[in-house]
This record gives C-alpha cells, sequence and structure tokens, in this order.
C-alpha cells in the first residue's frame, strides 16, 4: 500500500503512477457524463483522472472502451455457487464483480462459527474483495433442524472483524415484529451498525416496525409496489437476479436517475450454469439496460449506490482518492469486461494462481439414517391435502389445497395431476426426522432427484415419483458426502458431488458447471420441466418465503408461521 505523501506526490503528476489506464472514456456516477481521460493508480489507490500528462510504468490501452467502477453485489451466498470462495473468485472477478457481500449463513447452518470463520479467513486472500456479514438467523426458524444454532453470544466474538461488514439477512422476520427476546438480543448487539433485511411481502405497520429495529437493506421485493413501499420508508433495496429468484424485470420500472441512489443489485443465489451461460452482475447490467433502465441509474445502482449503502466510503467512483475498482468495458449496453482491477491489481490468471488457499472446513457432514422405500410413505385419512405449487422464477409458492385419496394406508403421487413426493430427511445426525408432502410444479413423470442443498437448514430434499429411487437417492448423498443425484429404475443415472458441507465441490468451476449440465439433462429426461430444478428444490424447504414449504418438521403454513398438523 502506497504511503499518504506517494499518493499525493502522484496525483500531482510529480513522480510516476504505478499503472495508467490510457484512452478510455470514464462515466462518471455524479454528473452522468461520459469523459475521455486516462486513469492513474498507485497501489490501491487511484490518484488521477480527467487531467492530462500522467506517466506510470504499466500503460493500459482502454482506447475505443468504456471506464466504470467496479460491481457490487449486495447481498449473495457464495455457498449458491456450489464452489470454494476462491473459485467463485477466479470466476466472477473477471466479469468485473471487485466486492462481494457475502452472508455465509448456509455453512453455518452445517457447521455454525466454524463456517463463517472459513468464509472470514478465505475473505482475506481472495482478489476480489469479499466482505463477510455475521450470520443472524441459524436456523432460520425454530420449525427445522440444522447442524448448529447461534446465539448472540456466539456472534459477538466475531462483531468488528476487519473482514465483516455488520449483521446479515435477518430472515426471522415474525421474530422482530413480535419481538422474540433472541431476535431482540441480536439486533441490540448490532444497534447502529449495518443489519440487513428479509422480510417478502411485508407490508403497512409490520413493515414500519421491522424497519424501524434499525434493519436498513432489503433483497425480497418482488413486485415494483412492494419496493416502492419500502423505498419511501427509507430502506435500500437491492434488486435481485438470481438463477431461481428472478425480480430484475418486476422491478425495471423501479430502476430510474430519481430512485437510484437507494437501489442496488444481487445476486443472492446464482449457480455455476446461470453465470457461464448468462453472467452475474454483468448479466444484470445489460439486461436491465435492454429493459429500458437509464444506464446511468444501471451503473450507480451496481457500484456507487451500493457502496454508499453498505459504508464502504472508498469506492463506488473512478475518482481520486477512491480505491482502484475498475473495469474496462466494451460498452455500457454490452457490459462486457476486457480488464477488470481490484485495489489496483489487475484480475489476470497469475494473479489468481499467486493466492494463497486454506483449507476447506465441514468434511464429511452428511449424517443422515439410512432409508428405505417405506419411509417415503405419507399416512391420513382425509382425502384433502396441502401441495406446495412452485412458481417458476419465484421461491414464493402456492398453498394449493387437492383430493389426494389414502390408498392401502398411503397418498401416493399421481403424474397425472403433478402431484409428486416431496420429502425432507434430517441429515445432522441431531434426530432422524423425515417428513413426506406434496409438490406440484416439477413435471416429474418417474424417478427420483435429491439434493443436500436445502435452505437453510440443508437437510435432504427428495422429490420422487418412485419410493425405492427416492430411498436410493437419499442413501447416495450420504456416500458422496452430499450434492445431487437423480435416480430412476434403481440406478444413479447423474450425480454432482459437494463435500464442503455438502454445499460446495472441491473442483474447478468448470468441472462443475459441465457435472451441472449432465445432471440437468438426467432431470429432464426424468419429465423435469424447471429450468433449475435443484435451486428450486432447495427454496421448498425454506420456512421464512411464504406461502407453503416443507421441512423435517412437516409441511410448513409460512402465512401462519406454524407446522401443519
Amino acid at each position: 500500500m502506497a504511503g499518504l505523501a506517494e499518493i499525493i506526490a502522484a496525483g500531482r503528476g510529480e513522480r510516476p503512477a504505478d499503472i495508467l489506464i490510457r484512452g478510455g472514456r470514464v462515466l462518471d456516477l455524479v454528473t452522468g457524463d461520459l469523459v475521455e481521460t486516462d486513469v492513474a493508480i498507485l497501489g490501491d489507490t487511484i490518484v488521477g483522472v480527467f487531467e492530462p500528462g500522467y506517466t506510470a510504468a504499466r500503460v493500459i490501452d482502454a482506447t475505443g472502451c468504456v471506464l466504470v467502477p467496479g460491481f457490487i453485489d449486495t447481498h449473495l451466498h457464495i455457498e449458491s455457487s456450489m464452489v470454494t470462495p476462491y473459485e467463485f473468485d477466479r470466476c466472477v472477478t473477471p466479469r468485473g464483480v471487485t466486492t462481494a457481500i457475502c452472508d455465509p449463513h448456509e455453512i453455518a447452518n452445517v457447521c455454525g462459527i466454524e463456517g463463517i470463520r472459513y468464509f472470514l479467513d478465505a475473505s482475506a486472500r481472495t482478489v476480489m474483495d469479499i466482505r463477510v456479514q455475521i450470520s443472524s438467523c441459524v436456523p432460520s426458524t425454530h420449525m427445522e433442524t440444522t447442524g448448529a444454532r447461534l446465539e448472540v453470544a456466539d456472534l459477538l466474538p466475531l462483531k468488528g472483524h476487519p473482514r465483516s461488514i455488520g449483521l446479515a439477512e435477518f430472515m426471522n422476520y415474525p421474530g422482530v415484529i413480535h419481538r422474540d427476546p433472541g431476535a431482540l438480543a441480536k439486533l441490540q448487539a448490532w444497534r447502529g451498525a449495518h443489519v440487513d433485511g428479509h422480510c417478502p411481502l411485508l407490508t403497512g405497520r409490520d413493515l414500519n416496525a421491522y424497519i424501524a429495529a434499525g434493519i436498513r437493506t432489503e433483497h425480497e421485493a418482488t413486485s415494483a409496489a412492494e419496493a416502492m413501499e419500502k423505498l419511501r420508508k427509507g430502506m435500500r433495496v437491492l434488486i435481485r437476479e438470481g438463477s431461481v429468484s428472478k425480480d430484475l424485470h418486476a422491478l425495471a420500472p423501479v430502476l430510474t436517475e430519481r430512485h437510484s441512489p437507494y437501489l442496488c443489485f444481487c445476486t443472492d443465489d446464482r449457480n455455476p450454469l446461470d453465470i457461464a451461460e448468462h453472467g452475474h452482475l454483468d448479466y444484470v447490467i445489460r439486461t436491465a439496460i435492454a429493459l429500458g433502465a437509464p444506464p446511468l441509474a444501471v451503473y450507480r445502482a451496481a457500484s456507487l449506490s451500493a457502496a454508499e449503502a453498505f459504508g464502504l466510503k472508498d469506492r463506488g467512483l473512478i475518482a481520486p482518492g477512491k480505491r482502484a475498482d475498475i473495469v474496462v468495458l466494451d460498452s455500457l449496453e454490452g457490459c462486457h469486461a476486457r480488464t477488470v482491477l481490484c485495489g489496483g491489481v489487475v484480475a489476470e490468471p497469475e494473479t489468481f494462481a499467486g493466492r494463497e488457499i486454506i483449507a476447506p472446513v465441514a468434511r464429511h457432514s452428511v449424517k443422515a439414517r439410512r432409508v428405505v422405500a417405506a419411509d417415503f410413505r405419507t399416512a391420513g385419512n382425509r382425502a384433502e391435502t396441502p401441495v406446495i405449487g412452485v412458481i417458476p422464477g419465484k421461491i414464493i409458492t402456492e398453498h394449493l389445497t387437492e383430493a389426494i385419496p389414502p390408498q392401502d394406508g398411503d397418498k401416493r403421487p399421481d403424474t397425472a395431476r403433478d402431484l409428486v413426493k416431496i420429502a425432507v430427511l434430517e441429515r445432522h445426525g441431531k434426530n432422524g426426522n423425515l417428513a413426506t408432502g406434496f409438490v406440484r410444479g416439477f413435471g416429474l413423470q418417474r424417478g427420483a432427484i435429491a439434493s443436500t442443498v436445502c435452505h437453510d437448514h440443508h437437510n435432504i430434499a427428495v422429490v420422487g415419483v418412485d419410493y425405492a429411487d427416492m430411498a436410493l437417492a437419499a442413501n447416495r448423498l450420504g456416500e458422496i458426502e452430499g450434492g445431487f443425484v437423480v435416480v430412476a429404475g434403481g440406478e444413479v443415472l447423474a450425480e454432482v458431488a459437494l463435500p464442503v458441507a455438502g454445499l460446495m465441490s472441491l473442483e474447478p468451476f468448470e468441472a462443475v458447471e459441465a457435472a451441472l449440465r449432465r445432471l440437468r439433462a438426467a432431470a429432464a429426461g426424468l419429465g423435469v420441466v424447471l429450468e433449475e430444478p435443484f435451486l428450486q428444490l432447495a427454496f421448498l424447504a425454506l420456512p421464512v418465503i411464504p406461502h407453503l414449504k416443507i421441512t423435517d418438521h412437516g409441511m410448513v403454513d409460512v402465512d401462519r408461521f406454524e407446522v401443519i398438523a
């Protein structure tokens, strides 16, 4: 890091800079002007812009290109990329993401504080700047079994860690508005610091109460009306475009120059296939512009507004004194990165090769009991049955009711009506719970699919037509340390092993992407019609997203916040 005197001298042109980006046009996110200028960098700091005459040891030719500040993903779970933080860094940074604000509550639900510390330690060794929010809701509710439970006393030692940036999404919004003592203790401990939110469809006085608790940002708005109410009440809205939750089209009308200071972008959960095929925040940016949002509003949301929202005053602009997070683009509309700098370091292959890699944690975390076909029977005397209705592109579900008459004491799948069995099996070695129910929307005609990526408790979730195949799929996940499995006719057709907490692979990003393509094709071969069936499956077990979900405790009416008897 350059000293202050050196920075001042370089800013005055009295000494050479380290890097000079020459010949491009800079998008000024304050005025909206697009100005042809060189950019001088010393160490990790921008020292000169909008003035001629700078020299440097290394010159990067940006002729014909546009320079914008590095993109900031304001809310994501890196575990959902299915690779380690290092592989996430290697595949996403070259696309222009220079800061990622992550919540490691996926791994924390499996192995507790050890998982959060892994992300804190790894984040100090990546090219991009990963900031870690301290997971607030492990577990998310009382209606699920997790591998760990974190109370305020467990979290406080991490407060103030140099890599942390506040308290992560407070998913237990009923606990906030009804003043649960555990929820209040965590909010009180972080009072005055940044607290991230999670309150889907919350409105009126309940929303007022939630925001009044000190919660500043929120990523669950799925309509323009919901986003506008949250904006009016002073909450910064993080527009999400993940692999399952795709809210950009619905919220694009809100993305104006007037609103952009209070809008940001996030991906939340984005898998390797979407990243490889479409992109990351670069995809969100070019899609927003294609939908008609003003480029100035879009690029503000991607960097400056995000930096301001999370108190990162050192970035978000290409201006003197700011951190040298810069993306050299082909065009504002195309948003294809040609060169990316993170803190003055060019993100190129040798940069990633030079990182220190720390050992992963939470190996051998799948401790589920072995199951047999009969375990997946669903008893009941009444034909009237609650059914989870999948809404493609949303993690919100419908609470349906269908007549499924029991036969020989069991309610059977009915593929003609797209009513297939769903089950959640506790896998942390705590109680062996197994709950069954029904789901509509997969289109499954035979076999079963199963996953240990099962938000946020990450038990084993299985969807199937054949009980023996469901048992084989669940048991196979224990043998491969977790991941995804597709089974039919008593045979494993495809699988992806995720041995780090049952969530992340130790393979390179490219290998995981290729394996996921085979997995998706195998699932489609069973009749599955969903574009991202495994991520969609994962969210069917999250009891803080309306309206009907399932955990190892049973079917959950989220609106009533209770397990259905």
